[in-house]
């Protein structure tokens, strides 16, 4: 069995965004479980419609063949990825109650370290091995 890999996307630039659904998607498309979690700035990524399409870098990315955040969402629909909205990432930054991409759960920091899966006793994910942690 693969390790989990869970993502922690903190900041809602567009790059940092970008590149966390290069490596959610990349990473369930090889047959890894998959968790992004987003908090603070990153919400935004998981708003619906998420105002990063409306970013310039989406055409200028087109233009050169590279996948843009809407290309990525929409090959995400079609993977096993696990979509996660801290809770108190979304009231730090005045987003409660907004349409989020289907899907989403709104969560807390355990359960995002659940779902990264330690392979510890009483644990989830064990037995997968420990999770994976990467911060965009």
């Amino acid at each position: 069995m693969s390790t989990p890999l869970a993502i922690l996307l903190i900041d809602g630039s567009y790059e940092r965004a970008h590149y966390a659904l290069v490596v959610a998607t990349a990473a369930a498309a090889i047959g890894r479980e998959v968790t992004l979690f987003a908090t603070n700035g990153g919400c935004r990524l998981l708003l619906h419609p998420t105002p990063l399409l409306r970013d310039g870098r989406e055409a200028l990315l087109r233009e050169r063949g590279v996948a843009t955040v809407a290309d990525l969402l929409e090959a995400a629909e079609a993977l096993p990825i696990r979509w996660m909205a801290c809770e108190a990432g979304l009231r730090a930054e005045g987003l409660e109650g907004a349409a989020l991409w289907p899907g989403t759960e709104v969560a807390g920091v355990v359960s995002f370290l659940e779902a990264a899966g330690s392979g510890g006793a009483g644990d989830p994910a064990a037995g997968r091995g420990a999770g994976q942690i990467v911060t965009l």
